[in-house]
């Protein structure tokens, strides 16, 4: 079994906050935490179970009434358990007392988003990171803003990178032997995503386009959000292309990366940028395997970029740091790949090269963000396919990639 970088989080808000949600997609080993967690003494309750889940939406007060440490598996299938949970907990505020689970983003649904507000944290659990399957304690982000980063004692490059990239984070994927094996578990993956999931949280017309849909996203992953190509794809508006990014969003097959900006910036491109979650999935999408993408390695600079973006949220719930990502253009197409601020505003920029080499030239996003920061910018890096950390100026380094797990 894994050690999750979450779970020392959610003891720490058990301990003091009636309810804690943990929120992922399916099948990223919340259900396998909650069930250890709950070894001490909790009463586990999923609504999986189709009687139960029956029982719950039938009559959420009496559902709730009389449970006390408990855990409910999947919330978002019965999501006015909720307003059940606020009235029990207003009435006796002991910290611990709920455990709950959702493979939605349950705060975005109508009603929720207020009624546990001051009673309830959440956390977030996605797939695990590299780190975490190699057992290891990463520091990459204080390294970071320390402008201190370390060279990694055995880094992962060339045809084995593309092999992690490839393998992603889901426990079951990575479980499975061969790629084949791993592929047809992605593609059973999302058509329960897409079929299931989505529809405990919205009604959803052209149900049947959104494989569809869904691949053409996986198409533009590490690129500029286009509602309006989106939508266009299975014929329906601007609109409903962007409310069907949002769908995806809240059962976390995809993320959309907003831009960083500052009103003394007249000419920065202010529109999001879209990843996919997990990078396995994201290559099962496209149908890339490790022989495509070793006979054309221009299909892995997307995969390697939604990868390390991935990555660094993971790493967030690792980190004692508080940490708000973004993404950074300029209207001279001078990018960064991830912006992270920090909460006393200091900021860090990550570009991402699939390349086991790095020119001046792959510093023109970083030079023109630490311009636009001033004595805002701490540090800036290259994460690139090689060995060896290259310093590149004042607050600019090229460094392996195996930093971000080392």
């Amino acid at each position: 079994m894994f050690k999750r970088f979450i779970e020392r989080r959610a003891e720490e808000a058990l301990s003091d906050t009636p309810v804690v949600l943990i929120v992922g997609p399916r099948r990223a080993g919340k259900t396998t935490l909650v069930k250890k967690m709950g070894e001490a003494g909790r009463t586990y309750i999923t609504l999986d179970d189709q009687t139960v889940l029956e029982a719950a939406r039938s009559d959420p007060a009496g559902f709730i009434r009389g449970l006390d440490r408990a855990i409910i598996d999947e919330i978002q299938r019965a999501p006015d358990l909720l307003l059940a949970i606020k009235k029990t907990v207003d009435e006796d505020y002991r910290p611990g007392r709920f455990l709950l689970t959702g493979s939605a983003n349950v705060l975005t649904l109508p009603r929720v988003a207020d009624s546990l507000a001051g009673r309830m944290e959440t956390l977030e659990m996605l797939p695990l990171a590299r780190a975490e399957i190699e057992g290891r304690t990463p520091t990459f982000l204080e390294r970071l803003f320390g402008g201190k980063l370390q060279k990694p004692s055995k880094a992962i490059v060339g045809d084995d990178l593309v092999h992690s990239v490839l393998l992603g984070g889901f426990p079951e994927a990575i479980a499975r032997e061969s790629e084949r094996r791993r592929q047809d578990w992605a593609r059973s993956y999302l058509t329960s995503v897409l079929t299931r999931d989505l529809r405990d949280i919205a009604e959803v017309e052209k149900l049947t386009e959104l494989p569809k849909f869904v691949r053409l996203l996986a198409e533009h992953s590490s690129q500029l959000v286009n509602y309006s190509q989106f939508g266009a794809s299975i014929n329906v508006s601007h609109k409903t292309g962007q409310r069907y990014v949002g769908l995806l969003e809240q059962v976390f097959l995809i993320a959309t990366l907003q831009p960083w900006f500052t009103n003394a910036l007249k000419r920065i491109v202010k529109t999001p940028k879209l990843h996919f979650l997990d990078s396995g999935l994201l290559a099962s999408t496209r149908g890339l395997t490790f022989d495509r993408v070793k006979a054309d390695r221009g299909t892995f600079g997307a995969l390697l970029e939604s990868f390390v973006f991935s990555e660094v949220l993971k790493l967030t719930t690792a980190s004692d740091l508080r940490l708000t990502p973004y993404h950074f253009r300029d209207r001279d197409m001078r990018e960064v790949d991830i912006v992270l601020e920090r909460d006393d505003g200091m900021i860090a920029g990550i570009e991402v090269k699939a390349s086991a080499t790095v020119k001046s030239g792959d510093f023109a996003g970083l030079r023109a963000l630490a311009e636009a920061c001033g004595d805002r910018f701490a540090f800036g890096t290259v994460l690139y396919d090689s060995t060896d950390i290259v310093p590149f100026g004042d607050r600019l380094a090229a460094a392996p990639l195996s930093c971000l797990w080392s």
